[in-house]
C-alpha cells in the first residue's frame, strides 16, 4: 500500500511538472506573438483566425508599406493562412479582381460605375463594394540642391506638372519662397507610368484647387503634358532621391523611408500646411460617405482651406464582393480584413506614415466586413 501511495504521489508530481512547463511555454509563445521583429505591437491575441490556405490580392502600391506590416502581424497569429499582396497599382489590381484572379483588390480611388457593372460577372448575384481601410497624405517630394524648404500652391504645382513652369528659379516659385536661393535648374517632373489611384487623387486635387491651371480631367492614367514617368510609388520616389531638380508625388511613407524633402502647401489657410498624418486626418475628417448600402465610397475635400488640413490626401479601399465571394477564400478574407479595420490594425498605421480611419468610418467598415458572404 505504501509503495502504491508513493507511485501515485510521483505521478501527481510529474503531472504537475508537465502542466507547469506547458503554461511556461504558452506564456513564452504569447510574448513572442505579441511583438513583431521590429517591436511593434501585433495585437495577435485579438485576431480571430478563420479560414486557411493562400489569400491572393493585388493593387494599390500606396498601401504597400502598411500591407507589409499588416501581413506580418496577421500571419504571426494565423499561420494557417498565407497572404500574398502584390503592389501592382490600383488599376491593375482592380482588373485582376474583375478577372476573378484575386480575393480582393486594393485601390486608392473608389470603383467607377463601369467597374461596378463589370464586377457583377465575378460576384455571383451581387457586386463589388468599396471598404476604406487607411488614409494618408500624398506628399510632393523634391530634390533641389541647396533648397531644404519649399512652399508651393495648387496653381504653381499644376503648371509645374503640366510643363508650363520649367525652371526652379521661375518667378512664380520665387514669389512663394522669397528667402530661398532657387537655382537656374531645369525642373524634372516625374509622374506614374502605371494606372494609379495616387495619380487619380493628385489630379483631383489639381482640378479642384486650380481648375484654370490644370485643364485635364482627373484619372488613374496621367494626362499632363511632358514630364518623365516611372513605375509605382517606389519608382517615382527613387527618381526624386537620385535626380537633382526632380519633383514628384507619392505617399508620405515613401518620403519618410527615403529621407526625402516634401513641399508645404499654401492652401488659403493662415500658414502653409505640412504633409503629415495628423494634417491629412484633418482633411479626411471632412470626407462624406457617398456610397450606397454597404458601399462606403468617400468624397474627399481636395480644396479645403481649413486650418492645418493637408488637402492632397487619399483613402485606400479594399474591394471585395458584397455577396458571392469564393467559398475557398471567404473566411480568410473576412478574418484578414477584420484585423485591418480593427483598433489594433488601425493603431499601427502612424508608424508607417499613414492616417487611421476616423472612428465612425472604421466602425462602419467592420460591420460591412462581417456581412460579406
Amino acid at each position: 500500500m505504501k509503495l502504491q501511495r508513493k507511485n501515485r504521489l510521483r505521478a501527481i508530481a510529474a503531472g504537475a511538472l508537465v502542466v507547469s512547463s506547458a503554461v511556461a511555454l504558452t506564456a513564452c509563445g504569447s510574448d513572442d506573438n505579441s511583438k513583431s521583429n521590429g517591436g511593434e505591437s501585433q495585437g495577435a491575441s485579438n485576431i480571430k483566425c478563420e479560414g486557411k490556405g493562400n489569400l491572393l490580392a493585388s493593387g494599390s502600391s500606396a498601401q504597400k508599406n502598411a500591407m507589409d506590416l499588416w501581413i506580418r502581424n496577421y500571419t504571426a497569429a494565423c499561420g494557417s493562412t498565407k497572404v500574398n499582396y502584390k503592389a501592382t497599382g490600383s488599376g491593375a489590381g482592380i482588373q485582376e479582381f474583375l478577372q476573378g484572379k484575386t480575393a480582393f483588390a486594393g485601390s486608392d480611388s473608389a470603383l467607377k460605375d463601369e467597374e461596378v457593372a463589370a464586377s457583377k460577372k465575378v460576384c455571383k448575384d451581387s457586386q463589388a463594394i468599396n471598404m476604406p481601410m487607411l488614409g494618408g497624405p500624398i506628399a510632393v517630394g523634391f530634390n533641389v540642391n541647396g533648397v531644404d524648404k519649399l512652399t508651393l500652391d495648387a496653381e504653381t504645382l499644376a503648371k509645374i506638372f503640366n510643363s508650363d513652369i520649367k525652371n526652379w528659379n521661375d518667378e512664380a516659385i520665387q514669389k512663394l519662397n522669397p528667402d530661398a536661393k532657387l537655382p537656374d535648374l531645369k525642373i524634372q517632373a516625374f509622374h506614374r507610368s502605371d494606372e494609379s489611384g495616387t495619380t487619380d487623387n493628385f489630379t483631383k486635387y489639381l482640378k479642384a484647387a486650380a481648375p484654370s491651371a490644370w485643364p485635364h480631367e482627373p484619372g488613374k492614367a496621367w494626362e499632363g503634358e511632358g514630364g518623365q514617368s516611372a513605375d509605382g510609388s517606389s519608382g517615382v520616389s527613387s527618381q526624386v532621391k537620385q535626380v537633382n531638380g526632380a519633383i514628384s508625388y507619392f505617399e508620405l511613407s515613401y518620403a519618410t523611408s527615403g529621407s526625402l524633402k516634401t513641399v508645404d502647401l499654401k492652401t488659403g489657410a493662415a500658414a502653409p500646411v505640412q504633409a503629415t498624418t495628423d494634417n491629412a486626418s484633418k482633411a479626411i475628417a471632412e470626407a462624406k460617405v457617398v456610397g450606397k448600402g454597404k458601399d462606403l465610397a468617400l468624397e474627399l475635400a481636395y480644396d479645403t482651406k481649413a486650418e492645418g488640413a493637408y488637402p492632397i490626401t487619399l483613402v485606400t479601399y479594399e474591394i471585395a464582393c458584397e455577396k458571392g465571394n469564393s467559398s475557398d477564400t471567404l473566411e480568410a478574407t473576412k478574418s484578414f480584413l477584420t484585423y485591418l479595420s480593427s483598433e489594433d490594425g488601425q493603431k499601427v498605421l502612424k508608424e508607417r506614415g499613414y492616417a487611421p480611419l476616423p472612428a465612425e468610418i472604421a466602425t462602419k467598415v467592420r460591420s460591412t466586413v462581417t456581412s460579406l458572404s
